[in-house]
């Protein structure tokens, strides 16, 4: 059998010095005895998948409320994209994968329900603010337990490539820089991808200049932005895209925000009032009625105030949950069997 300290050993052997070595890991906030068989990476990895945060993130909104069909991006499947082109990058550069995919698999664990939209509500109304990259982080260290303790006790490099993906932070491993980037490489391509099928745009809209530099069809754009990250970082102590790529990827998420995010398609005023209200109703709900607060919540509650609690409880609701709780807590009963 294979067991975690010839793992450990192949890392030595096969990745580059410049990777990140899970027997070189800063750690964990709590002692806890390595396990025989996995590295602590793969551990991180594993925890992540069996969370239930990572669970409800299928019924979670990408971009697009409530699309009809079948084939339209979830935050699951976003988050799996994330992780896929990722570990293909870390495959090419001999980084680590299991590091990289951990952080992939559990870089948006805090967004809220309906997607950014939603997390611009709760931004707005929430004292202090709301980002999910925060939110993300607090799900691993506070909210999600393990058996033995309340949060699942992430090494550093994994817990800071989950602060780091997004915003001015930069990952202080490799591996962390490898995510950051790719969320954005697989967020952009596969939006472009669901905003073709809704028919929010068409392929003849996409601008001509970018398509040129990174290529016609979906699997082209993914293969050439990998293959230029991975020829821009080798050997480097950073991960970046070539000026041409990352310029050309960035007029495109331009792009998008204009005649997609922002469309009305996608954005229109009684989705967005919609939301604001669903969000602002249950936030205000479970202020006003604090006793409701269930749970882990409510040692949270306790311990921070009815303020992070109720963001807490709200930011890990799906979708559907969300708005069943508020048919429940605001719809008439009798209305609802109408």
């Amino acid at each position: 059998m294979i067991t975690r300290i010839d793992l450990e050993k192949r890392e030595y052997e096969l990745l580059s010095p410049l990777a990140c070595k899970s027997a070189d890991s800063k750690g964990r906030e709590f002692y806890e005895d390595k396990c025989e068989y996995r590295t602590a990476f793969q551990r991180d990895r594993d925890r992540i998948i069996h969370s239930k945060a990572f669970r409800r993130l299928i019924h979670k909104t990408q971009v697009f409320l409530a699309p009809e069909g079948d084939h339209y991006r979830t935050r699951l499947t976003h988050t799996l994209e994330v992780a896929q082109v990722s570990r293909t990058v870390a495959r090419m550069l001999a980084y680590n994968e299991d590091l990289t995919e951990a952080i992939a698999l559990g870089h948006d664990l805090g967004h809220t329900p309906f997607g950014h939209v939603g997390e611009a509500v709760l931004n707005k109304i929430h004292p202090g603010g709301f980002t999910h990259n925060e939110q993300s982080l607090r799900t691993v260290d506070r909210i999600e337990e393990n058996e033995r303790r309340r949060g699942l006790n992430l090494t550093y490099e994994v817990r800071d490539g989950i602060l780091n993906h997004r915003g001015k932070g930069v990952p202080v491993t490799l591996e962390g820089q490898i995510v950051k980037i790719c969320d954005r490489i697989a967020y952009v391509n596969h939006d472009i991808d669901d905003a073709i099928r809704s028919g929010v745009v068409s392929k003849e809209d996409l601008p001509s200049a970018e398509m040129q530099i990174l290529g016609d069809t979906h699997s082209e754009r993914i293969n050439n932005l990998i293959v230029d990250l991975c020829k821009n970082s080798e050997g480097k102590n950073s991960i970046s895209l070539s000026d041409d790529f990352a310029t050309a990827l960035s007029n495109l998420r331009s792009f998008l925000f204009v005649n997609v995010y922002n469309s009305n398609e996608v954005r229109n005023t009684s989705d967005l009032s919609k939301v604001e209200l669903i969000i602002t109703s249950l936030y205000n709900h479970f202020m006003n009625n604090p006793e409701e607060i269930p749970g882990i919540y409510k040692e949270i509650m306790d311990a921070e105030g009815a303020n992070v609690a109720v963001k807490d409880l709200i930011s890990g609701m799906t979708d559907r949950y969300a708005l069943n709780l508020y048919d429940e807590l605001f719809v008439p009963k009798r209305w609802r069997q109408l």
